[in-house]
């Protein structure tokens, strides 16, 4: 695992991946697989992996935490960057950190909290964080009432946050006036698109966001990377041929589940056995599972002539 300070170029460089979890038949982390997981990723070329909603941290047990923390730390390489997600509880927050503050991490995400918040308390909140666990966070927002733009800024500007990982949904993702507002307060170099490939180009190339998380691109390592480089250098009409081959997976995701339809796909794929899911979720329904496996294999083939073409 890298762990150099973390600089903002970074979040540019790379897309970052949110893989899923995989854990045993007793629901006990499985090193293994997640290795082969996260070897297929990296030999795409991603160098940032972010464990949070996909690998369903929501549910984690703090007295699992270290075990998790001190596994992804030995199966990533040196060049690769890992961001856990603590959350999404103040109490649960509190006690991660203090697990924090005892490795070699260079931040954490915060999970998002619907309801019991306030954009006072949040910023409160984040500050005693920080000083517990001796790190800046990155924070996911997917409400806008959640936090304010103004009190956000101020976070990033006294060094509180690192980075913004932006994922509230507009049905024309280029009508965003919150984001718009961010921006005038925030560097477009340190937030990142947190809704997958959906609505990656339109942030990319009209807002400048630095770059965007991936789900499906755990599964196309090498085609989201050729993605990412085709949005950066302005080459839309590939990037749009790219970005098209992301949409069925991606569609099948909205419809049923982010987390579980992504969780189900890496195994179906054939990269790696996921294992069962951790509780309170539960596996994609039965009568999705063969479209699932179809548009997971068919996103890895197309994958692997991406990678002959590089």
């Amino acid at each position: 695992m890298n762990i150099d300070p973390i600089v903002v170029s970074e979040f540019s460089e790379t897309v970052l991946a949110v893989p899923p979890l995989a854990r045993r038949a007793d629901y006990s982390l499985d090193p293994d697989q997640n290795r082969k997981l996260i070897a297929h990723i990296e030999a795409g070329g991603v160098r940032t992996l972010l464990y949070g909603g996909n690998a369903n941290l929501y549910h984690v047990a703090v007295s699992e935490y270290r075990e998790l923390l001190d596994m992804l730390a030995e199966l990533a390489g040196p060049h690769t960057r890992v961001i856990p997600a603590i959350g999404p509880d103040y109490g649960k927050m509190l006690d991660q950190s203090r697990i924090l503050a005892q490795t070699d991490y260079r931040t954490a995400m915060i999970l998002p909290l619907a309801g019991f918040t306030t954009s006072q308390g949040v910023a409160d909140g984040l500050r005693r964080l920080v000083d517990v666990a001796g790190m800046p966070f990155t924070l996911y927002i997917k409400s806008e009432g959640y936090i304010d733009v103004d009190t956000l800024a101020a976070l990033v500007d006294e060094g509180t946050l690192l980075a913004v990982k932006y994922a509230i949904v507009r049905a024309d993702p280029a009508d965003d006036g919150y984001l718009r507002r961010l921006l005038e307060c925030v560097p477009a170099s340190k937030v990142v698109s947190g809704m997958g490939e959906r609505p990656a180009l339109i942030h990319t190339r009209d807002f400048g966001l630095a770059s965007w998380t991936t789900g499906s691109g755990c599964i196309a390592p090498h085609a989201v990377m050729a993605l990412l480089r085709a949005a950066k250098d302005g080459r839309m009409d590939e990037g749009k041929a790219l970005h098209d081959h992301f949409l069925p997976l991606e569609t099948l995701r909205d419809d049923i589940s982010l987390i579980r339809v992504l969780h189900d796909a890496v195994t179906l794929s054939g990269i790696a056995d996921m294992g069962p899911i951790l509780p309170l979720l539960s596996a994609s329904p039965d009568a999705s599972l063969p479209v699932i496996a179809r548009e997971a294999r068919r996103l890895l083939a197309f994958d692997e002539v991406v990678s002959k073409q590089r």
